[in-house]
């Protein structure tokens, strides 16, 4: 059964910029093979973390929004704990109404980036 997942997952800040995009671009790729559709993806970019992990107070947040078969997950997950660069990650399905609210926050981020194109 294809549902849709999102997964935010946090890499560490000692990459470069382009580093940073090669990851995110590796785990969309994995993705694409394994037949999930992606629908969208957001660098959140650098941010403090709440707690050091692995003596490190910095990370760059990544969130993708994807549909998928379950089996997928298991899958992508194994791939973010062989990845060195991943510090954690999490990934969970969305029910009818974070689905909603998801397709909501989208088109708003897209209208805004749309209304700072204008100005």
């Amino acid at each position: 059964m294809i549902r849709q997942y999102e997964a935010v997952f946090i890499m560490t800040p000692v990459l470069s910029e382009e580093q940073m995009k090669e990851t995110v671009s590796k785990f969309t790729k994995f993705l694409v093979d394994k037949g999930a559709e992606i629908l969208f993806e957001d660098n959140w970019g650098l941010k403090k973390l709440a707690y050091p992990i692995q003596k490190k107070t910095t990370g760059f947040y990544c969130l993708l929004a994807f549909k998928a078969e379950g089996t997928v997950i298991a899958d992508l997950e194994v791939a973010f704990k062989r990845d060195e660069r991943i510090l954690r990650f999490l990934t969970f399905v969305l029910d009818k109404h974070a689905v909603a609210y998801s397709e909501k926050r989208r088109a708003n981020k897209a209208a805004s980036a749309e209304v700072k194109a204008e100005a």
